[in-house]
């Protein structure tokens, strides 16, 4: 039965909601959310049938709706829900774009949606990235006057990117724009590189409906999942309506619902300073995070806080419950203090009240859970280190090879290496000449992932040989929903959690570490720590589970806030070195890595700034002054 979807609620007119002008909902889940939007398209679907009318359908492309058009393939198959009414016209193209290249949205849409329901080619309407550039202008016209002519769009789908844009029009778009081909902003082509592999081989241009296009739409619905969506999100949904942040031109749709997780939200005044726009119950976690909070305003270490401070600044509340700033201030201090150890496994025969973790047993069995070959040591290098260090049994598990990471010209490097040491080779001589001839289109030969994941495989022996764990406790997992050959992954599987199931049971550890890292809700990163909590939950009734602590770290892009950090282990300046000495050994990703994102810096550079930053904030705190920190937030289940 298809359920209800998202139904529109004014914002603004709730004190909770007082600084908003957008309505939007948030959810735990992207899945949950994705779900819920896919039932309401479905439900216009069919009430259009009902009335023997077209449903007109903007769509919109990336990873956002992918979830959406899963959901809504589901409903065809199982459900019944028919296309056969629908009328698609998607948001943009890349330009110049063949439809036949794999970046191409007429290829994501086909792949995600249309080839799997029961839409008519006639009714689907994608911009043409191949047009001429003299006959381009009119094309655009000519695009919108279609549009028009069905009456609009009865439902516009959306995501929004870090520019502030929602389909290509970028900053400096009017509020009155229509279709038209534009200029594609750095930190756009930026996010896209990676499934380009690399930004130069991103166009630089594109074809996109317009603002006022998409505000013609009788209904909206934005999507924003990750924390790297969450400053964009709260500038569209909380700032003034501005064209260097297109999206806030959508405050002026008289029926638009942005829906968001709980990462995308962060952000926002009501979740991420509820105190300032209602009443609180004030947990012990909401404490520590206001408190924290106050501290960052007023540039005070925490013990120094005044009631004059948390009554200027909307926590009289807190202040009442608590009876004063003094006896407040050193319980968050203590709460604080008592996060940092230079013992990640425990101390052994110490008094572990006060630790984060258990000083039993002494000698610990660990699985360090890496989604990548270098996840380990560029998030928790200098705590991968002190458990070695401190005895503990350490096993590092890689759950995927990481082989879309390995550049074409650094496997051609090792083949022709291969070459010369074994003139009989035959399979390298392939290789060589496959890499040599590869086309834009073209996804590797199971010859060469084979070799771009034993590139990565030797990087990542060399980093645990350095820190001192045995071979035959380094585990290569080869998730299988990795091993694609593309970008894009396949979806988690039973076969994916038999594996990290089979690896718990047989090690049984009393601690796990994992990336708690969620920047892109559809990335490794996240179906990784999805395939540990599925296995969690099939394992948790085995005894040796009850003895069993999860920790999550993050990543080189984010850190936790220093209100959520449960474990905060310092590492002195030798001990960042020898991180960095560690890192090093990924010599794949070194110069010129793949996936470099917005940030020029090598994840060395990144993961010591990190560490660093973290630190001082603690020191800001008014806690002790390290050299670094790499923080951990535990994960009950």
């Amino acid at each position: 039965m298809i359920k209800e979807g998202i139904s529109y609620r004014e914002a603004g007119k709730f004190e909770e909601t007082r600084f908003e002008k957008i309505h939007n909902v948030i959810f735990d889940s992207s899945k949950e959310a994705s779900v819920l939007v896919a039932h309401e398209i479905a439900n216009l679907i069919q009430r259009k049938e009902e009335l023997g009318e077209p449903c007109i359908l903007g769509l919109a492309t990336g990873s956002s709706p992918i979830k959406v058009y899963e959901e809504l393939v589901r409903l065809h198959k199982e459900e019944g829900l028919s296309f056969a009414n629908v009328v698609t016209f998607n948001l943009d193209e890349y330009y110049p774009m063949d439809k036949s290249n794999i970046q191409s949205y007429h290829h994501f849409m086909h792949e995600h949606l249309f080839d799997h329901v029961d839409i008519l080619a006639e009714n689907i309407n994608i911009p043409d990235g191949n047009v001429s550039s003299e006959e381009l202008q009119q094309y655009c016209i000519d695009y919108e006057m279609k549009i028009k002519s069905y009456g609009g769009l009865d439902f516009q789908l959306l995501g929004i990117g870090r520019t502030g844009h929602i389909g290509f029009n970028e900053p400096g778009s009017h509020i009155n724009s229509g279709t038209r081909s534009i200029t594609l902003d750095h930190l756009t082509r930026v996010d896209a590189a990676p499934a380009f592999l690399g930004i130069d081989n991103v166009p630089r241009k594109a074809i996109t409906m317009g603002i006022g296009t998409v505000r013609n739409a009788k209904r909206i619905v934005l999507l924003g999942w990750g924390i790297s969506k969450a400053d964009i999100l709260k500038n569209t949904i909380e700032g003034e309506i501005s064209s260097q942040v297109p999206a806030t031109y959508l405050q002026e749709h008289s029926n638009t619902t942005f829906v968001l997780d709980s990462e995308a939200s962060s952000e926002l005044t009501r979740v991420k300073t509820p105190w300032l726009v209602k009443s609180c119950v004030w947990t012990d976690e909401l404490k520590l995070k206001a408190v924290v909070w106050l501290s960052e305003l007023t540039k005070k270490p925490i013990l120094k806080l005044t009631d004059k401070d948390y009554n200027d600044n909307g926590m009289s509340g807190l202040l009442a419950e608590e009876g004063t700033a003094y006896n407040l201030n050193i319980k968050m201090f203590n709460q604080l203090q008592h996060t940092i150890t230079g013992w990640p496994g425990g101390k052994p025969n110490a008094d572990d009240t006060y630790r984060p973790e258990r000083s039993n047993p002494s000698k610990k069995r660990v699985i360090i859970f890496s989604p990548h070959p270098d996840d380990d040591v560029i998030s928790m290098g200098g705590t991968f280190d002190r458990l070695v260090e401190q005895g503990h049994e350490v096993h590092i598990a890689y759950q995927t090879s990481g082989n879309i990471a390995v550049s074409n010209d650094e496997a051609l490097k090792f083949a022709e290496v291969s070459t010369v040491l074994n003139a009989s080779s035959s399979e390298s001589d392939s290789i060589i000449n496959f890499l040599k001839n590869k086309g834009k289109n073209d996804i590797d030969s199971v010859a060469v992932r084979k070799l771009k994941g034993l590139i990565r495989r030797s990087e990542s022996l060399g980093a645990t040989r350095y820190l001192g764990v045995p071979d035959e406790n380094v585990h290569f997992l080869d998730l299988p929903f990795y091993e694609t050959g593309t970008v894009k992954k396949g979806n988690l599987s039973e076969a994916d959690i038999k594996i990290m199931c089979d690896l718990i049971d047989d090690i049984k550890p009393h601690q796990i570490y994992a990336a708690g890292d969620l920047a892109d809700p559809h990335g490794t990163h996240k179906v990784c720590l999805d395939s540990l909590f599925e296995a969690l939950k099939q394992l948790k009734h085995n005894s040796y589970m009850d003895d069993c602590w999860v920790w999550l770290y993050r990543g080189a892009w984010h850190e936790w806030e220093s209100y959520q950090i449960e474990m905060a282990v310092p590492m002195s300046p030798d001990q960042v070195l020898k991180k960095r000495h560690a890192i090093f050994y990924h010599q794949s990703q070194k110069d010129g890595v793949m996936f470099q994102g917005d940030d020029s810096r090598e994840f060395w550079v990144r993961a010591e700034d990190r560490n660093r930053a973290t630190a001082k904030k603690y020191n800001d705190l008014g806690l002790a002054e390290y050299a670094a920190i790499e923080a951990f937030k535990r994960y009950h289940f």
